[in-house]
């Protein structure tokens, strides 16, 4: 299976899993993808994250996180900058996600991080995502 938008894929599978309220889903991993489950798990977006290699390919498994009642953490995940339509932001235009009860997941020129953390450090860059 060809996929044009692995980043995007990933986040679609980790939607619809805890929407059906499962409790792991599973994919196939990248470096990228390890970056943005790390700063979901800093957050507390998922509980864990397992990294499994077989010979030449890498699978991740993600615990999600629910509160109370079988709800999940995670209410939206949406995808920003599309293979189609990048979408790129100055330090000046990182703006707060849900009042500031969300993150936006930035690709800069030192790594993935959060948005609040590259305005910090008054860096741009790509805008993966956004988690609230």
């Amino acid at each position: 299976m060809s996929l044009s938008d692995p980043i995007a894929d990933m986040l679609t599978r980790i939607r619809n899993a805890s929407r059906a309220r499962h409790e792991s889903v599973e994919f196939p991993g990248s470096r990228i993808k390890l970056a943005i489950l790390d700063i979901l798990k800093t957050e507390g977006f998922i509980d864990n994250f397992t990294l499994r290699k077989e010979s030449n390919k890498s699978d991740i498994e993600v615990r999600l996180k629910y509160l109370g009642n079988k709800r999940p953490v995670i209410s939206q995940l949406e995808r920003v900058s599309v293979p189609g339509r990048r979408s790129y932001v100055q330090a000046r235009d990182l703006l707060p996600v849900r009042n500031n009860m969300g993150i936006a997941i930035v690709s800069t020129s030192k790594g993935v991080m959060t948005g609040r953390k590259a305005k910090k450090m008054n860096l741009g860059g790509e805008v993966l995502c956004r988690v609230w």
